[in-house]
């Protein structure tokens, strides 16, 4: 279920080749602002292997993105994840801290967003619902979501942090 390219990106699965992108993007303070804390190289090979494992058993994960020219830009794609104890789907997006501001996470999360609308219609996809789980002080990634169609549905205390925000939505 891989997204279509956007006008300025493009998806593709990850893989161990990926390592070094993948170590500065998760390494990166900036980026991972708002987790416990940055990701070391074994980390970001175990976040790999993740999504290696999530392609293999749901069709899906979350994937390099890149622009249409090869740059890489960061990852984006759906993931099941536990909200309040229940498994739902989420779409993610990580991206360069040189590339923030730019629109590319709401363009990638967007075209995620469609994919996942695709899929459950098709009756290919186990939900009809669609969520982000943000930390509440993470404006930026609230705003993405709300440019994509979502809207505070709940919090989520059952995660790493004391509260996470959920934005959601259904599709279809």
């Amino acid at each position: 279920m891989l997204p279509a390219p956007t006008p300025r990106l493009r998806f593709r699965p990850m893989s161990a080749a990926d390592l070094d992108a993948m170590a500065g993007l998760l390494g990166d303070p900036s980026v991972m602002e708002f987790y416990p804390a940055p990701k070391t190289r074994d980390e970001a090979a175990a976040w790999i292997g993740w999504n290696e494992r999530n392609y293999a058993e749901y069709g899906f994960g979350l994937w390099i993105l890149e622009t249409v020219d090869g740059l890489f830009v960061g990852d984006c794609g759906l993931t099941w994840q536990k909200v309040n104890g229940v498994p739902m789907l989420e779409v993610g997006y990580h991206v360069r801290s040189e590339f923030q501001g730019r629109g590319y996470a709401t363009e990638a999360a967007a075209a995620c967003r469609d994919a996942a609308r695709a899929a459950a219609l098709a009756g290919e996809l186990a939900s009809d619902v669609l969520v982000a789980i943000i930390h509440p002080l993470n404006v930026a990634s609230r705003r993405v979501a709300e440019k994509i169609g979502m809207v505070q549905w709940d919090d989520d205390t059952g995660g790493a942090l004391p509260v996470r925000t959920v934005m959601g939505m259904t599709l279809v």
